[in-house]
């Protein structure tokens, strides 16, 4: 696919109306919100009434999401058939959302260093059963030794945000090694036994990329780039550096009252690169999806632990593998999958098995989107004719 956006075609951006209200712009209608993709490979002339049906799904989504802008990509047996950006990136400028537009994928971060995880397993690196001392000697001996396959599957008793954290985020604080970041959590407590009950936890996923950090003796940043999206040819993705400049990264929104939009509130995302502070595209996302669904990139033997749901010690699982959720869409269908939310941003990657097909949608405001609406879009595509 094309790398820079002189590659993009050009569309003609209607005018934007706001009405400005210190920071709150009136969001464009839906209907008139630009949209921009890339010319379509040839393979997706098959998908031709697919892809029209999908535009008109995700012009819905815009309008009914108060969305300022969205992007939507799906692939197909390991190629990309639609990519398209829709509504603004930038409202102030009228910029338009385009394939090449970098969105918050907040949690969705989760399944990319799973990824990282499952690399080193590959190399006899990481002992998923290992005391995660073994790898991050710093971090306090809890009651029950913390294993990392219990990390990843959220087991292990380590806590998610409390009230108390906020005033950190809302500052911006920035981290400067994932080792310091562990300061935020890594004296309390753990919930319950590991092994014992499932607690959702962004922190957990800090650990795990400590974790990752002390198997491959390289910072995790640096090993994500090295070991996941280069080789994935992830051109897009990387973390939200707050200060730093990046090409085509949206800004991001909060909604406002009667339709209207305001700039999120600042944050920096260094306190939880590993669960949930990568920038991505939604084309990045469906090839990194697309990866997982048949061997190559990870031996089958690795894809069949990521997408096999842990146990509690009870013998009920959880629904949940290595970062990754499983489970069956409202359609019937086996799906792989995980959702972003993050502020200034909504993110949904989602896998079809069985039909080899992966969608992913971003947005740049904290909307509600989610499983539900990346089923129906899938729907679309698996309900065709093969």
């Amino acid at each position: 696919m094309p790398a820079s956006s002189a590659l993009v075609p050009r569309q003609s951006i209607l005018r934007l109306s706001a009405l400005v209200l210190g920071t709150l712009f009136a969001v464009a209608p839906a209907s008139a919100a630009p949209n921009a993709s890339y010319p379509l490979p040839p393979a997706s002339s098959r998908h031709e009434a697919q892809v029209q049906q999908a535009r008109a799904f995700a012009q819905k989504l815009l309008k009914d999401f108060q969305l300022p802008g969205l992007s939507v990509a799906v692939a197909h047996r390991g190629q990309v058939i639609w990519s398209e950006g829709f509504g603004y990136a930038d409202l102030e400028q009228g910029i338009p959302v385009t394939p090449l537009t970098r969105f918050r994928v907040g949690s969705v971060s989760k399944v990319l260093t799973a990824a990282a995880v499952a690399r080193l397993v590959e190399e006899g690196s990481l002992n998923l059963d290992a005391p995660i001392q073994k790898y991050v000697p710093a971090f306090p001996v809890k009651p029950w030794p913390i294993t990392t396959r219990q990390l990843t599957g959220h087991l292990a008793g380590i806590r998610h945000y409390l009230d108390r954290d906020e005033a950190i985020f809302q500052e911006a604080r920035h981290f400067s090694s994932l080792t310091q970041s562990l300061g935020l959590f890594q004296d309390d407590a753990l919930l319950s036994e590991p092994g014992t009950a499932y607690a959702y936890s962004s922190y957990g996923f800090n650990l795990v990329g400590a974790v990752v950090e002390g198997a491959a003796h390289e910072e995790f940043l640096r090993y994500m780039q090295r070991a996941v999206f280069e080789p994935l040819g992830m051109r897009h993705t990387g973390a939200d550096h707050p200060h730093q400049l990046i090409p085509h990264r949206t800004r991001f929104y909060a909604n406002g009252p009667e339709g209207s939009h305001q700039h999120a509130a600042r944050v920096d995302n260094s306190y939880k690169w590993p669960g949930g502070g990568f920038l991505s595209t939604a084309e990045d996302l469906v090839v990194f999806g697309s990866a997982h669904l048949q061997p190559g990139f990870l031996r089958k033997e690795t894809l069949a632990l990521l997408f096999t749901s842990q146990k509690l010690k009870s013998g009920k699982e959880t629904g949940v593998g290595l970062g990754w959720r499983i489970g069956v869409s409202a359609q019937g269908r086996r799906i792989l999958h995980h959702r972003g939310a993050i502020e200034g941003g909504r993110a949904m990657l989602m896998l079809f098995p069985d039909s080899q097909l992966v969608v992913a949608l971003l947005g740049n405001t904290y909307a509600d989107f989610a499983e539900e609406q990346a089923a129906q879009l899938g729907e679309i595509f698996n309900s065709a004719p093969r």
